[in-house]
């Protein structure tokens, strides 16, 4: 990453919004157009934001790293990958792209901007499933093998929609974006410490576990 940390900075809150405006959007849309099949509604969901996610790497990794996740830059920082006195840049441009994202979708469906989510997502069950959904994004995104994290990391973000009970947020800028989105993709604000803490916790184990593993990568 050679570009300035200003045009890091901006491609990391275009991409947070562009992915949460796809998380949220694609929910909104499955919603209606699924007469009350939550399965379908959630496939719907998963597809959008998977060929999203894919896109969205490709684009912005260049640039920034494509992070969008604040437990991605934090992990980068340890590790050295991100310049430690960039972590909290990022940390607040992604948090900003999130809700900005959530606001976009919210405009596109004619929606009022701004809104609470109501839906609860809490308990030892939700909280496992983020530890786990973050456990592995971190994991992948640290031992893809060269040129191959785009399809992995999303095609693994598809898969924890449907293997976790949490649908797998694995995000914390995700999750505050999303408290702001009374919608399918929604999360109550009073749910979001848990999710957050589960997040970070899962982060920091796939880190211990990649060094345990061997830095090697084919």
């Amino acid at each position: 990453m050679s570009a300035p940390l200003s045009r890091r900075l901006l491609a990391e809150a275009l991409g947070t919004a562009l992915l949460l405006a796809t998380v949220i959007g694609s929910g909104v849309m499955a919603e209606r157009l699924s007469g009350g099949n939550v399965a379908l509604a959630l496939l719907a969901n998963t597809a959008a934001t998977v060929g999203a996610l894919y896109v969205l790497i490709e684009v912005f990794g260049p640039v920034s790293g494509a992070h969008f996740n604040p437990a991605v830059s934090a992990v980068m920082a340890w590790r050295g990958e991100l310049p430690r006195a960039a972590l909290l840049p990022y940390v607040l441009v992604q948090l900003a792209g999130a809700v900005l994202g959530a606001w976009l979708a919210h405009a596109m469906f004619e929606l009022p901007l701004l809104q609470f989510s109501a839906k609860l997502r809490t308990g030892t069950g939700q909280w496992a499933a983020e530890a786990v959904a973050t456990f592995g994004l971190l994991l992948v995104i640290l031992r893809a093998p060269a040129g191959r994290a785009s399809s992995m990391v999303a095609a693994y973000i598809g898969a924890a929609y449907w293997f976790t009970a949490s649908t797998s947020f694995a995000n914390p800028a995700a999750a505050f974006g999303r408290m702001f989105s009374d919608s399918f993709a929604g999360i109550a604000p009073a749910s979001v410490p848990g999710f957050v803490a589960a997040q970070l916790a899962g982060a920091a184990l796939a880190g211990l576990a990649h060094r345990a593993l061997g830095a090697f990568r084919p």
